[in-house]
């Protein structure tokens, strides 16, 4: 995090004594990253945070992943994976794999059940609200989460999604196996948003007061490394409720964002999606597409130009608006285009002569930019398109 916070009960001096009020210490923490050598919280307990009772497997949804092979763009409708019931899905256990690679997998739920306690101990995790609200209860506290939210949870963040509005909650999730921040350009050496940034600390917003949990025999799903398919799942039962935590201060912390507060950077001729980055990840980025006035030179061709992602796939998820380089391509809102590396891609046919003499482009979509090839996870074949990867021809193979 680029910024300090102090919430709740705690001593003026770290590592020293802080009692409660019958006189008996509070147990400190620290959650920190990279081995003590960066961002990190720590955190005053009243009961002692590494106490277990049992312990059990607990089986992940389905994390299997197929190749894209043959090689091909594909477009995948999210909202056909809605449960029958949505009352009775939850924000974790109901996720469904759509896309994956070691360094990320990208999921998609439809939730209405308040999840149950989760930790995820293999990345960050950054998930977009597509539509709905939602209480998210942390360790740190409690965080309100509205639609066009990035919802960041640091990797080993006890917390549990509960939805709040009469409609369910459109959760896009984005799980690393690293940790997820602003781009390295926006900050200052010593981690302030800087000036030239589409978005400052006053856009970040995390817990303001500690969250106390009551029971005991309390079960928490543990996310982590393992298993065929490189993550596996752990039942913990803790003696207490990990929501006992009295005060807290650092750097390290959860936190949302709202996708109307980026300020689009601009030019006279065509950005590229660096322009558009709000979070990066070990092999990844996060970027997104806001309403905005587009290029203004009077020669400008508004829709980005064909490209080949040399280095990278690239995953589009459409979650606003209308995206002027996709019509004609059968794609809408909650859809998902998949652009891989090795495949030149750009607009549909007619895009770019529709798109001259526009002055504002009125879209919303969140970019996921990997530097390793994406598999196909369940959900991904499930709800794919199949005559996506033709559109650019006007006809597919005659079989």
């Amino acid at each position: 995090m680029p910024y300090y916070r102090r919430v709740g009960d705690i001593p003026p001096k770290r590592h020293t004594q802080h009692r409660r009020p019958d006189g008996g210490l509070y147990y400190e923490e620290l959650m920190g990253e990279e081995g003590f050598s960066s961002d990190s919280s720590l955190l005053y307990h009243a009961g002692i945070p590494s106490a277990l009772v049992d312990a059990s497997p607990w089986e992940l949804p389905d994390q299997s992943l197929t190749d894209n092979r043959p090689l091909l763009p594909r477009h995948f409708t999210l909202h056909q994976l809605t449960a029958a019931d949505p009352s009775t899905v939850d924000v974790v256990t109901g996720r469904r794999l759509v896309l994956g690679n070691p360094d990320v997998r990208i999921s998609y739920v439809v939730a209405g059940a308040p999840s149950p306690l989760y930790r995820n101990a293999v990345g960050d995790e950054c998930v977009y609200v597509e539509s709905g609200t939602a209480t998210l209860e942390t360790v740190f506290g409690v965080l309100p989460v509205r639609t066009g939210d990035y919802v960041i949870v640091p990797r080993a963040t006890t917390h549990r999604w509960v939805p709040t509005g009469p409609d369910p909650l459109r959760a896009y999730a984005i799980e690393a196996d690293s940790h997820i921040a602003p781009p390295a350009r926006y900050l200052s050496r010593y981690g302030q948003l800087l000036e030239h940034a589409p978005y400052c600390e006053r856009d970040l917003h995390g817990p303001t007061e500690p969250l106390s949990g009551e029971g005991t025999d309390v079960e928490i799903l543990v996310r982590h490394r393992g298993g065929a398919h490189g993550v596996t799942g752990t039942r913990y039962t803790a003696p207490t409720h990990p929501f006992d935590v009295v005060g807290w201060d650092g750097c390290l912390y959860p936190y949302t964002f709202n996708i109307s507060d980026f300020e689009p950077i601009t030019g006279r001729v065509h950005q590229p999606p660096p322009a558009h980055q709000v979070f990066e990840g070990r092999n990844f980025v996060v970027c997104n597409f806001v309403p905005r006035k587009v290029d203004y030179h009077p020669l400008a061709v508004p829709v980005p130009y064909y490209h080949a992602n040399v280095d990278s796939d690239e995953v589009m998820f459409y979650c606003g608006g209308s995206y002027e380089a996709r019509k004609g391509s059968g794609i809408g809102q909650g859809s998902v285009s998949l652009h891989p590396g090795g495949h030149s891609h750009g607009p549909q046919p007619g895009a770019v002569e529709r798109s001259l003499g526009a002055e504002f482009f009125d879209e919303l979509a969140v970019m996921v930019d990997t530097f390793r090839p994406l598999s196909l996870g369940s959900a991904g074949v499930e709800c794919e398109d199949p005559g996506y990867a033709w559109t650019w021809s006007g006809r597919g193979p005659a079989r």
